[in-house]
């Protein structure tokens, strides 16, 4: 673990899928469900998770592409979305669990006078329902899903605009993440990151994306913070 910490950090946003939620059993349900619908072959979690990061429409691409279509048509696109959307609705629900420490985390992360917010690829209907599933839905001030933004990320206007609601700058921003579209994203906005390595990157280590941070543990976000300059929330 490194000895240096982060100083003057006023708010932090999160990615969720592979970050905050391991999610892959709820999307290779719905994404398989779909592909069942049309006629094709169904897919392992393992390839759902190496094509997660950049929404669902991409997901779906990555899917039917491995199912040897080879010219995805816009028509085929939404007959596939309408069919997925319609499982993940349940699935989305179901089939995602918090990794460890998270929970925890988060709730000693909201004790200190730190913004939290989620900046995530995953359509918009969908965070709400799941983060009340998960009991953490009261933790964030602000969530933006896929559908919130024109760009999303790797984008960093995703991160622009958290700076914005927040009132903060690009040095008081920190964006935790696992993939290389989290880091990307940071980067361009010239906001601290750091990355996950237990979540969903392409089958790549994190590492190559040479974020700030590297964390094996999402409680060990507690390390790198210099809390000492952080007031405490009182608790009524």
């Amino acid at each position: 673990m490194t000895e240096k910490k982060l100083k003057g950090i006023r708010a932090i946003a999160f990615d969720l899928d592979g970050t905050l939620t391991d999610s892959a059993v709820g999307l290779t349900e719905a994404t398989n469900y779909a592909l069942k619908a049309k006629g094709f072959p169904t897919v392992d979690k393992h390839h759902v998770t190496i094509w997660v990061g950049n929404g669902v429409d991409m997901l779906l691409k990555r899917a039917l592409h491995h199912c040897g279509v080879k010219d995805v048509t816009d028509t085929l696109l939404k007959e596939v979305r309408d069919l997925f959307d319609e499982c993940y609705a349940n699935s989305v629900k179901t089939g995602s669990n918090l990794f460890p420490h998270v929970k925890e985390t988060l709730e000693k992360l909201a004790s200190y006078s730190l913004s939290l917010g989620i900046v995530t690829n995953k359509p918009t209907p969908f965070i709400q329902p799941l983060l009340k599933q998960l009991g953490i839905d009261n933790d964030f001030s602000l969530v933006l899903g896929g559908d919130d933004v024109k760009q999303k990320k790797p984008h960093p206007a995703p991160l622009y605009l958290t700076m914005g609601t927040f009132g903060v700058k690009k040095e008081e921003l920190l964006f935790v993440g696992d993939s290389r579209n989290d880091i990307i994203a940071a980067q361009a906005a010239q906001c601290p990151c750091v990355g996950l390595t237990y979540g969903y990157n392409y089958g790549e280590p994190i590492a190559d994306s040479k974020p700030d941070f590297i964390l094996d543990d999402f409680a060990d976000l507690l390390s790198i913070l210099d809390i000492t300059s952080m007031t405490t929330v009182e608790q009524n």
